[in-house]
């Protein structure tokens, strides 16, 4: 059966699609551990390190999975993988849907509720952007609740993508996985 699934014409994501798809990717898996354990850090150099970069990479992020979402609408994509079921493209659909729409809001939502709260959002320490807001402090706490909340969501979707792909990888061998390697 391998052999089988193996001869099935595969199309690839373009190079451009591979691109954003591990440039993000390698920041969310950098951000999301990030944000968990910033606040937790001793006040000083460390703890302002950690939120400038966490802060940064949000809006790289944000950036980003904008210009993916244009490409993405403008290219358009390949064809879903031949061998799949309808349940697993039904859900394949839906985990991506949801993480492009996620780290979209995540990015916006972390960057409105920083403004809120009155703090700079820096971009690598090239420059600030600008705030989206008046300051109000305890608006702010609850931005952030949502933007923590967001970011645990991700994480659980990112979970179900990895494991979808080695799944694919593993178990099913079935080239899911090869489409998006580089």
């Amino acid at each position: 059966m391998n052999s089988a699934i193996n001869s099935v014409l595969r199309e690839e994501y373009s190079g451009t699609a591979k691109f954003f798809h591990w440039t993000v990717a390698a920041c969310v898996l950098v951000t999301i551990p990030l944000g968990m354990v910033m606040g937790s850090l001793p006040e000083g150099p460390a703890m302002n390190a950690g939120f400038t970069i966490h802060k940064s990479l949000g809006i790289l992020i944000l950036f980003l999975m904008i210009l993916r979402l244009a490409y993405r609408l403008i290219v358009g994509w390949p064809a879903p993988e031949p061998t799949i079921t309808p349940a697993q493209r039904i859900v394949s659909h839906a985990v991506h849907n949801l993480l492009y729409l996620l780290l979209i809001v995540q990015g916006l939502l972390g960057w409105y509720a920083n403004s809120v709260y009155g703090a700079a959002t820096p971009f690598f320490g090239l420059f600030n952007l600008p705030n989206l807001a008046e300051k109000d402090e305890a608006f702010a706490k609850q931005l952030f609740q949502i933007h923590e909340v967001i970011g645990l969501t991700i994480a659980g979707l990112l979970i179900m993508h990895i494991g979808a792909a080695l799944y694919h990888y593993f178990i099913r061998r079935d080239g899911v996985l090869q489409r998006m390697l580089p």
